[in-house]
């Protein structure tokens, strides 16, 4: 038995007042279905399904859907069908949902399906327990058979930002992952040590150091020398010569700065007679 989705009170957004504005050019253009008469009209659609539910202005031939473009431009399915397999799709899995929180997840996932942010918190908690009880799949489904969703774009509309004023639109505004994913990875990379840890023994910079002082290069040179007569006590001689380097301090902030002093020039005003020059 799932549980049903909690009650959130709605905020005043720009997309729940009527507007008055003249159309420009932040006037969000329509794509239909109904109004393709032509293999580009649907070409136009499917690139537009493409950039909203992905979010990217570059498509790849790796994050395309075949057989969904083949279904729609066979009208097997409708622009609703497509939008709910973009995001049931393993490319909209890797890209949104194993690189943020669910409550992220739901956030950006209102923007691009529903056109419109979350109304706060509390819609974020509901959301997330849909998510929770019937995985990203179920999460997708309930969003694209909403009532919201019916009624702003029906089955024959691509989603879009619904009645942007002002802001920036949400693919501008929102990265695609949030910065505990960005620290995530930063710790794997420090082998499970925090940024500050490593900042603080110098391991971080020592590293980045070592990978470009000379000494590496003789370690390279060393291995792969020719055999020889001199060959082993040249070897030695290069790995005595990287344990003595000593690593410049370049995270220490107690490091003695280059001071520049002022050099005294004559500028070329000076020369001009009445003007007196300091």
């Amino acid at each position: 038995m799932s549980i049903p989705l909690l009650q959130s009170t709605p905020t005043t957004q720009n997309q729940r007042v009527e507007g008055y504005e003249v159309p420009n050019e932040d006037t969000p253009q329509i794509y239909r279905s109904t109004d393709a008469i032509s293999n580009a009209d649907i070409d136009a659609i499917i690139w537009a399904g493409y950039r909203q539910i992905f979010s990217e202005h570059l498509i790849l031939d790796s994050y395309r859907q075949p057989f969904l473009e083949s279904q729609l431009r066979n009208r097997a399915i409708n622009v609703r069908d497509f939008i709910r397999g973009l995001g049931k799709s393993e490319v909209y899995r890797s890209l949104v949902g194993d690189t943020n929180s669910n409550y992220r997840l739901v956030d950006i996932s209102f923007k691009r399906f529903l056109g419109r942010a979350t109304y706060g918190k509390d819609e974020q908690i509901a959301w997330s327990i849909v998510i929770a009880t019937k995985g990203l799949s179920g999460f997708i489904d309930a969003l694209v058979d909403s009532d919201e969703y019916r009624q702003n774009f029906d089955n024959d509309i691509v989603p879009y930002q619904r009645r942007r004023f002002k802001d920036r639109p949400f693919n501008l505004v929102n990265p695609r992952y949030a910065d505990y994913w960005r620290n995530q990875q930063l710790s794997i990379y420090l082998g499970g040590k925090s940024y500050y840890q490593a900042n603080v023994t110098g391991q971080s910079v020592q590293r980045g150091v070592r990978g470009s002082i000379p000494s590496n290069f003789l370690t390279m040179a060393a291995s792969i020398a020719p055999g020889g007569l001199n060959y082993q006590r040249s070897q030695d001689r290069a790995r005595n010569y990287i344990a003595d380097v000593e690593l410049p301090e370049a995270y220490s902030q107690t490091a003695a700065q280059p001071t520049v002093k002022p050099t005294k020039v004559n500028l070329p005003y000076s020369y001009i007679p009445g003007n007196k020059t300091t």
